[in-house]
Parts: C-alpha cells; structure tokens; sequence
C-alpha cells in the first residue's frame, strides 16, 4: 500500500502533500510499477485493508473520491524548505461527490472526514 505519515498541522512534511503523485510521477515513469499497480495500492488495498467498505473502487452507490491525473505530467512540488506546495499534473478531486479541485486549483471545498477506528468497518 501507499501511505503518508506526513502531518499537515504546524509546518508539515513535504510527503503530506507529495507522497502519492511521487509514486507516479517518479516510480511510474521510471518503470518501477504499472500504473494500474499504483493506483490500487493507493485506493482499493487500503480501502480494503482498513474496511472502508464504500471506498476504494468505482461503483454505483459508493463514496465518489476520484482524483483525475496526467501520468505524463503529475509529480510531488513540496520540498523540505516549502512543504506547503500543491502537486503539479493533478486536474481534479472530487470528495464525496464534491469538486475539491478543479482544473489544477484547489476550489475550497472541504468535503473530506476523519474516520475513527470504531467507524472503520461501517460503511458512511
């Protein structure tokens, strides 16, 4: 699976907002996984793993967390210095149904949740 320990309060680490699009951007291109590869062990093994049970693939009546990319162009832009920096090559997100970024820019939306352990195997 893909993950990030980065923390977004105070100042965070750089891979709180560039652990994913490396993964493409860097080990997709380089040849180091396929990537439909990637993009599983980034939604549906940990959807899976954790019992989100309504996230994770695309299907009718699920949760609608997409996030629409240019393999070509997506990489990670935070740095050590500047961890605060949105990556490139990422078009969408869409969260529950809603666009949190639209054409490259990040719309204000905050439709995301913090799932406790107790709620993990419910689905939302």
């Amino acid at each position: 699976m893909v993950c990030t320990d980065g923390i977004i309060l105070g100042r965070p680490h750089s891979r709180a907002y560039g652990s994913f699009p490396r993964v493409v951007g860097r080990y997709v291109r380089e040849g180091v996984l396929m990537l439909e590869e990637a993009v599983r062990k980034m939604t549906s093994a940990p959807a899976q793993r954790f019992g989100l049970l309504d996230r994770g693939i695309l299907r009718p009546s699920l949760a609608a967390d997409i996030t629409i990319f240019n393999p070509e162009t997506v990489i990670d832009t935070a740095t050590y210095e500047d961890p605060i920096k949105f990556p490139e090559g990422i078009e969408y997100v869409i969260v529950g149904g809603e666009v949190t970024v639209e054409n490259g820019k990040h719309t204000g939306e905050r439709n995301g949740r913090i799932f406790r352990h107790r709620q993990l195997n419910q689905p939302s």
